[in-house]
């Protein structure tokens, strides 16, 4: 089934998101091939997430817990998420289809305050707690926000953005101890609330991709996609049960982690693990203590556990998900070989809203990344856009129950085509409809599981009053995936040393998120362009790869 391209009355009283959806013309085919994946025309998500299961599961069954020991029950969730709606209505004035920015790290009332938005009718713009001003003003900037909901820590950042932004924008802290704290606020309210009657195809969530050129593209996904995320991997590949409790280091902000942690255990009746956040070796406690059964975090952290030899404090996890990159095969057999333990790989990405790719149990093939889940088919592409047969290496095109419409951006025309959702990724499939990762097709660096876009990394060290210039790439790194490497030329008279490359790199982590920093900076005298100017990455590419054979002849 492909559903109509004509969209159902909407329950938006402000229009911006459907003003400002592409073109129907420019949108990926979108298939309903599973049973599944049918949807009644009028649809809002947060009922079946939250109302449906305190129904299923029972009130007093345990929804969300801290390593803290603070534990929320599904009935008090439902509570929590309906007071929430009840501010942002009665309170602050939201009216369905307006935009609520989220700035927070993974915690029970940021949950709360993600289904309250999807009750109200609102629109979820989830951002990283680790953003500075300079990349949350283009989010704002782009998805125009009547309220951002934000943790008291983080608000000074939101707060600089509104002042220089969006003077209209309404910041209302919670977690501290103010009167007029969302969670004051909410403890006032009666906890009674209807959701509204929002269709299946009104644009719930705007999410923000990491992007390759530091300019965020907005995502934009309906209510029905929060569920078809559940309806492919949840149901075929990850399975979760409702005595689970599962652990996910990744952000609310990025669809990986809210479909580990609030889309599927929530349907499935199981608890949710909230960490705000934590090296891999704490990790590795964590998930003993805890009891976890279900982990999903990025290869590295898998990788730092082995090496330290920890991997047995994951001795029981029923299930271990991989993301963000792809797991290095040696230590994916190790956890085999150690625990018993098959990680699902997977390949996903935010204009999708979650894995298309994966496989599970003895489905999987070491090495490869997987097949495409039910209700989802992949090709590869050629240089002129013609799918190529096993064994040749091309882009990777995907089709599904969701797929990449992003907010008024002329990147849409690039992203999709001929129906395909063309994710930037090389890989090829073999005989048997496995898919095998080669990389990524762009500038962005992978590093730890997270996205990074060269350019903007570039812009921020540009910004330091020693640096003429500079250029980023990513350099393999056996931890990480790669890592950050900055060329950077400095004006005369400044000392290229290890004193100046640390400047630069704290200089970087207040510009931009800490994370993106570079961990490798190399001082040169220019950057190798061609005749008309253009920056030559492949030669610094080069470069590193050249050191790296020569690292290794030496080794040998």
């Amino acid at each position: 089934m492909t559903p109509p391209l004509s969209p159902s009355t909407s329950a938006h009283l402000d229009t911006f998101a459907r003003d400002h959806l592409p073109p129907a013309d420019l949108w990926p085919t979108i298939e309903f091939t599973t049973p599944e994946l049918y949807y009644p025309d009028r649809l809002n998500a947060a009922t079946a997430l939250i109302d449906i299961p305190v129904s299923t599961y029972g009130p007093d069954r345990p929804a969300l817990r801290t390593p803290a020991g603070e534990t929320w029950s599904y009935g008090e969730l439902r509570t929590r998420a309906n007071q929430v709606a009840q501010v942002l209505t009665e309170d602050l004035g939201l009216v369905p289809g307006q935009r609520v920015l989220l700035r927070s790290p993974n915690n029970p009332w940021t949950v709360s305050s993600w289904l309250g938005v999807l009750k109200a009718g609102g629109i979820v713009v989830t951002t990283m707690a680790a953003l500075r001003a300079r990349e949350i003003t283009p989010i704002v900037e782009r998805t125009r926000p009547s309220i951002a909901l934000v943790d008291h820590r983080f608000a000074e950042e939101a707060e600089a953005v509104r002042d220089t932004v969006l003077p209209s924008l309404t910041v209302v802290e919670y977690g501290g101890t103010g009167p007029d704290d969302l969670v004051a606020r909410a403890m006032a309210k009666s906890g009674e609330f209807t959701n509204v009657d929002t269709a299946a195809d009104d644009v719930a969530l705007l999410a923000p991709t990491s992007g390759s050129t530091g300019v965020p593209k907005i995502t934009m996904h309906f209510h029905r996609d929060i569920l078809s995320i559940d309806n492919t991997f949840g149901r075929h590949v990850l399975r979760l049960v409702s005595d689970d409790l599962v652990a996910c280091t990744a952000p609310f902000a990025f669809t990986f982690g809210l479909g580990m942690l609030v889309v599927f255990p929530l349907r499935a009746g199981a608890c949710a693990l909230l960490i705000e956040a934590a090296t891999p070796l704490e990790l590795a406690e964590i998930v003993e203590q805890q009891g976890v059964t279900v982990l999903a975090t990025a290869p590295t952290a898998y990788k730092v556990i082995q090496r330290e030899g920890k991997e047995d404090r994951l001795a029981r996890l029923r299930t271990a998900v991989s993301a963000g990159e792809h797991i290095p095969q040696d230590t994916w057999e190790h956890l085999r070989d150690r625990l018993g333990l098959r990680v699902v790989d997977g390949i996903g990405a935010t204009e999708l809203l979650h894995i298309f790719i994966s496989a599970a149990g003895d489905d999987i093939r070491p090495g490869a990344t997987g097949k495409p889940i039910p209700g989802y088919r992949a090709t590869i592409l050629g240089p002129d856009d013609s799918e190529l047969g096993p064994g040749e290496p091309g882009r990777l095109g995907v089709i599904g129950p969701v797929g990449c419409r992003y907010l008024d951006d002329e990147r849409q025309k690039a992203y999709v085509v001929g129906g395909w959702n063309v994710t930037g990724d090389v890989f090829h499939r073999d005989e048997d409809g496995y898919f095998h990762y080669h990389a990524r097709g762009d500038n962005m660096i992978v590093s730890s599981g997270y996205n990074i876009g060269g350019p903007e990394v570039e812009a921020a060290i540009d910004t330091h009053p020693d640096v003429l210039e500079s250029a980023v790439v990513g350099r393999p790194d056996a931890v990480r995936g790669s890592v950050v490497c900055a060329f950077v030329v400095l004006r005369d008279g400044a000392a290229g040393d290890a004193a100046k490359a640390k400047e630069i790199q704290d200089h970087v982590k207040q510009v931009i998120a800490p994370y993106k920093y570079p961990r490798d900076i190399r001082f040169c005298t220019s950057l190798p362009r061609n005749v008309s100017g253009k920056l030559q990455r492949f030669a610094l590419r080069k470069i590193i790869e050249d050191e790296q054979a020569a690292a290794a002849t030496v080794e040998q």
